[in-house]
């Protein structure tokens, strides 16, 4: 399947690539928690939807053992070849790539034991159908957990920066504008129970942090990234984005700061008894 890198509208680059090995390894602990929560373990089948680069579908390669089996899912051929080459010089041969778009492909025949699913539904243009593909592809007591934000405008410094909030304001609107939700989580556990799933948990995820937490070195990245994302697809001008980045450096220095993540929840769902 051929598919176009400059639909993402975080983009494919290389830089985009590090940003996101930074986000897994800020996440890492919570994605770990969560999939100790579900279950997940040595022997399973796990789906990786929306995998990127692949840093969560090694981890979960590694969680699975050699007797385990891990689907790796995502439409760029960028990210995919570099899930690949670290697979290979990882020797992790249980771990299978399937280049796919989400908003229209199907999911592989596997009856899954799980899904693990990381800011991606926030992306689709149709999360629901999508989410009822993915959860025809989880086998029975299957599980399903994902990370979604609820509240992206969480997401502010203390002390209060309104150029920063502006950023946070043109990130929403530049993924509504290409068919996405940002505050996608709201709707997932209701479409979750509609599929037949029991939510075994929902969690919200709001840290405060300061310049040394590695979450705020997370959300640094994507400023530093995603203002200048913004100026290519059109939402700011460089003057603009210059500005945000003035701003955010200024509040780094000052002694006391922090910074407030976007609301992130994390459901853990499990396919209901027939």
């Amino acid at each position: 399947m051929v598919t176009s890198e400059k639909d993402y509208v975080l983009g494919t680059h290389d830089t985009e690539i590090s940003r996101l090995g930074l986000q897994h390894r800020a996440w890492q602990p919570c994605a770990f928690a969560a999939w100790q929560s579900a279950g997940i373990g040595a022997g399973q089948r796990v789906l990786d939807v929306g995998c990127g680069p692949g840093y969560a579908s090694v981890d979960l390669a590694e969680l699975v053992g050699p007797s385990g089996s891990v689907f790796a899912i995502d439409k760029s051929e960028k990210f995919l070849n570099a899930l690949n080459a670290e697979r290979l010089q990882r020797g992790l041969d249980n771990i299978t790539v399937y280049q796919a778009d989400l908003d229209t492909g199907d999911f592989p025949a596997v009856a899954a034991n799980a899904a693990w699913c990381r800011w991606v539904f926030a992306f689709l243009q149709r999360p629901r159908e999508v989410l009822g593909r993915l959860a025809s592809a989880i086998g029975p007591a299957g599980v399903i957990v994902i990370h979604e934000y609820f509240d992206y405008s969480t997401w502010r410094t203390a002390p209060r920066r309104p150029e920063l909030e502006e950023f946070v304001s043109v990130v929403m609107a530049s993924w509504r504008a290409a068919g996405g939700e940002p505050d996608i989580a709201l709707s997932l556990p209701r479409w979750l129970e509609e599929l037949g799933f029991d939510l075994r948990s929902l969690r919200p995820i709001i840290d405060i942090v300061q310049p040394e937490h590695l979450k705020w070195g997370w959300m640094k990245s994507f400023i530093e990234v995603g203002r200048r994302r913004l100026v290519d697809l059109g939402y700011l001008s460089t003057p603009q984005a210059e500005s945000i980045w003035q701003a955010f450096t200024a509040i780094e220095a000052m002694p006391g700061a922090r910074m407030i993540s976007p609301g992130v929840l994390e459901i853990v769902a499990v396919r209901r008894a027939s």
